[in-house]
């Protein structure tokens, strides 16, 4: 079944982004080039509503009457109206952050909680059970996530293919570790991204705008509550950490950047990692590929974590960390001048 349900959402989500495209530029809802966007012309944004309606649909027809998801989906029509306000009338950061917050409560009274996650080694016991405080904290990591995917929606595709990859890397880890709602959840969602993607890929034809990226957003971090935090023996947070590691690092380094130049949290700048890339020379399509391979490599990790050893979980762990290094000096993700690890890596080749 989640096979049909991933075909007949391409389908359908193929179908309405050109209908969402025509609406989106009939009620004036474009996005204007500025000093701090990449692309050089007026573009339809609204597109989100494509991927919303597509996997609504596919919601309404293959979601049967024994699993219950209907508080995500209260939670996803409140996320994606926010969405649609903002790419109409572009809302204040508090109106944005006070629909996230709405949602995410209601959500959260709806079941989706994180009451636990396991530990390795048993130094602390198995698991850490939060309690009263599962419901703040699933509330901050839907919010966080949300506004994590939101960041990285800065180039053609972006946002569209590295959600693509993590709800594949979530469905299929839904299937294996019998998940089934997740797993049809997450088949939905990635069909209706496909077919979006598109239409949204270098050159786009149409941006995804709030009303995708945090919708979107909004039901990864719901997916990874439900399907990751508990179903993963070694230590369940890492392995959602893992997947979503190019928006989570990537807003990371953002508030890191914030916090050593003393600007507010909400200040933009144009330091994410795509524009570090392009800043190097690359072009759009490639530094797009780039963090698709880079997020590839990510789910990856996870899914070998997921099965892996103690040991062989750590080494995991120690690789990526390196790797993360390496990329954040290479491209002054932080700041040009930091470069400890390449420093050192010099400094022993020349001793060699």
């Amino acid at each position: 079944m989640v096979y049909a349900a991933l075909s007949v959402c391409i389908i359908v989500s193929l179908f309405i982004t050109p209908l969402v495209k025509k609406l989106a530029i009939r009620i004036g809802a474009v996005d204007q080039p500025n000093d701090r966007k990449v692309h050089q012309k007026i573009m339809p944004r609204l597109g989100g509503l494509a991927i919303f309606f597509s996997f609504l649909l596919g919601f309404l027809l293959f979601l049967p009457e024994t699993m219950n998801a209907w508080p995500v989906l209260a939670g996803a029509i409140i996320i994606t109206g926010v969405g649609v306000l903002d790419d109409l009338y572009e809302l204040s950061a508090k109106a944005k952050f006070g629909g996230q917050l709405v949602a995410a409560i209601i959500t959260v009274l709806g079941g989706v909680q994180i009451d636990f996650v396991t530990l390795p080694f048993g130094i602390f016991g198995d698991r850490i059970d939060f309690g009263l405080f599962a419901i703040p904290i699933t509330i901050l990591w839907i919010v966080g996530i949300t506004n994590a995917i939101n960041l990285i929606d800065g180039l053609d595709g972006l946002a569209a293919g590295v959600s693509a990859i993590v709800l594949l890397t979530i469905s299929g880890l839904g299937i294996a570790m019998g998940n089934p709602l997740v797993a049809l959840l997450g088949f939905l969602l990635l069909g209706s991204t496909l077919g979006f993607l598109a239409y949204n890929f270098h050159p786009a034809k149409i941006f995804m705008g709030d009303t995708g990226a945090l919708f979107l957003g909004y039901m990864i971090s719901v997916l990874a509550v439900m399907g990751l935090f508990k179903n993963v023996a070694i230590f369940s947070l890492i392995v959602p950490i893992m997947i979503l590691g190019v928006p989570i690092l990537d807003t990371l380094f953002a508030i890191i950047r914030r916090f050593l130049h003393k600007k507010p949290l909400s200040a933009p700048d144009k330091l994410h990692l795509h524009h570090c890339l392009l800043r190097l020379g690359f072009s759009h399509r490639q530094t797009v590929i780039m963090i698709y391979a880079l997020s590839g490599i990510f789910s990856t990790a996870a899914i070998v974590f997921t099965e892996a050893t103690i040991w062989g979980s750590t080494l995991i762990l120690f690789g990526l960390i390196i790797l993360v290094e390496l990329v954040v000096e290479v491209t002054g993700l932080i700041s040009e001048n930091y470069r400890p690890l390449l420093k050192l890596m010099n400094v022993t080749k020349k001793r060699l």
